[in-house]
């Protein structure tokens, strides 16, 4: 099994900065060949791509709505993955979940298609 537990979430002011991160463990995980990724669920809507980042790190991409303002990055060394948020906005307030999966997360990787989730982490931002 692989445990996925993120960290790091918060209240913060509109305009503000917050990090949320999330450590990778269990006897069958590796980082090789397993991409990593951000997911939210904004109250009342579906769960959606937020950004992700491929095993070797040398591949990132973001949703449309987060780009230039959120970076992904992960430390195999240590198992973790985090996710840099700058200049946050009202809409950004959901559950944030990080995933793993066997291969590459993109924007279009569907939820069933990734393999394990974590409990989530909420992040506030008000305005």
């Amino acid at each position: 099994q692989v445990q996925l537990v993120e960290s790091g979430g918060g209240l913060v002011q509109a305009g503000g900065s917050l990090r949320v991160s999330c450590a990778a463990s269990g006897r069958t995980f590796s980082n090789s060949g397993m991409g990593m990724g951000w997911f939210r669920q904004r109250p009342g809507q579906e769960r959606e791509f937020v950004a992700a980042i491929s095993w070797n790190v040398f591949n990132t991409n973001y949703a449309d709505s987060v780009k230039g303002r959120f970076t992904i990055s992960r430390d195999n060394a240590k198992n973790t993955v985090s996710l840099q948020m700058n200049s946050l906005k009202p809409e950004d307030t959901a559950v944030y979940y990080c995933a793993a999966r066997r291969g590459v997360v993109r924007s279009t990787t569907a939820l069933g298609e990734i393999d394990y989730w974590g409990q989530g982490t909420q992040v506030t931002v008000s305005s």
